[in-house]
């Protein structure tokens, strides 16, 4: 890595392409807090699973629906699929097109609201774009593959209902200060939401020791070791078990006060016994990222740097780099980018917890859940 750490990271983005803001050492931590959850979705799309997300739904609380919570990504089991083509010319999709060709193509839209988002709006892609609600379903679409005058769509409709929960934290300290303020109430808040969002909760014996509590609809309850627990679920058939269960993923990024590898502090010891999945992305994984992409990118990089520096820029009109929104052209060579490079990026992410885990595991979990018979388990 060519900066010592991403402290140093952040100072060179403060000095080129935030100078012009009112504090640019935190617009350029805004920035890389971007960056964990741009890096965390091209992950997720790499790893199939594109049709499966969702981006800021509310999540209700577990026996508490009264209560929901956004979060960064959720993944869906899929009703049902499809693709569509059409012939295009332009640089703007909008959901009341796709819609119309969808009701040419015979699909039954009569329970969905129908919902006016752009997929596509002046070359700025929506990403996991909603074209229509209903009860309980969301109907999504997103773009397969496009020629100059084709588009290929992809058409999921996802249940409300998730199987997987990911969420991103990183908090920044201001210049001379050896810890954020609000950074413990930060992870108290990820904390609370992973400990509510799934059936699944954890409790402590009085040695300390983790345990996993799930009740089934009778009342009656299994209190097992927390991981024994959850590795029986996640490749159970057992309805009772599966329907409000939810996998939390939290993927963290350091600045200073998250972490150490010999001494985790408070922050992230709170994180780690709160979502059944830690991951640490490294400085050397984001430093990559941003060195390779948008500092010193090669010329065929070079439309994301633009996309991102127009992200920022004094007079900018439109954010075109963001979890949501996300220049086309830059959306093609980043998941082009990933796919050519992604062992290497798998290992840009440390496991915190479960101990003794592999990223693989994860994988296989996400995979496992991904292809059970939902439409049979959420009767």
């Amino acid at each position: 890595m060519a900066f010592e750490s991403v402290d140093k990271l952040q100072k060179v983005l403060a000095n080129k392409v935030f100078k012009h803001t009112k504090d640019p050492k935190k617009a350029a931590g805004r920035a890389l807090g971007t960056l964990v959850e741009i890096i965390t979705y091209y992950l997720l799309k790499t790893w199939g699973l594109n049709n499966q997300i969702s981006i800021e739904r509310g999540l209700e609380e577990y026996g508490n629906p009264d209560i929901t919570h956004n979060v960064e990504y959720s993944l869906h089991p899929v009703v049902r699929n499809s693709n569509l083509t059409f012939v295009h010319s332009g640089d703007t999709i909008t959901t009341t097109k796709v819609l119309k060709l969808l009701e040419a193509e015979n699909y039954d839209l009569k329970k969905f609201e129908h919902k006016s988002n752009h997929l596509l709006n002046k070359g700025v892609l929506r990403n996991a774009c909603t074209i229509a609600t209903s009860e309980n379903s969301f109907l999504l679409c997103s773009i397969k593959s496009s020629t100059k005058n084709e588009i290929e769509l992809y058409i999921y409709e996802q249940s409300r209902k998730p199987y997987a929960m990911f969420e991103c934290k990183r908090v920044g300290v201001e210049e001379g200060v050896t810890k954020g303020p609000q950074t413990i109430e930060k992870a108290k808040q990820g904390a609370y939401v992973a400990r509510t969002a799934s059936s699944l909760q954890k409790i402590r014996n009085e040695k300390g020791e983790m345990y996993g509590i799930i009740y089934r609809s009778d009342g009656s309850y299994i209190i097992r070791p927390f991981v024994d627990l959850l590795e029986e679920i996640v490749h159970s058939h057992n309805d009772e078990l599966l329907k409000r269960f939810i996998l939390t993923v939290g993927v963290v990024s350091n600045h200073g006060n998250w972490f150490t590898s010999d001494n985790p502090n408070k922050e992230l010891k709170v994180l780690a016994q709160s979502y059944d999945w830690l991951l640490f992305l490294t400085d050397n994984g984001l430093a990559q990222f941003i060195e390779t992409l948008l500092l010193k990118p090669k010329k065929k990089f070079k439309p994301v740097r633009k996309a991102f520096l127009s992200s920022y820029k004094e007079e900018k009109k439109k954010n075109q780099f963001t979890k949501v929104q996300m220049n086309i052209e830059a959306d093609k060579i980043l998941l082009s980018y990933f796919s050519a490079n992604i062992s290497n990026i798998e290992g840009w992410f440390n496991i915190i917890s479960p101990k003794r885990k592999k990223l693989f595991t994860l994988k296989d979990e996400l995979r496992e859940l991904q292809n059970k018979n939902w439409i049979d388990i959420l009767k």
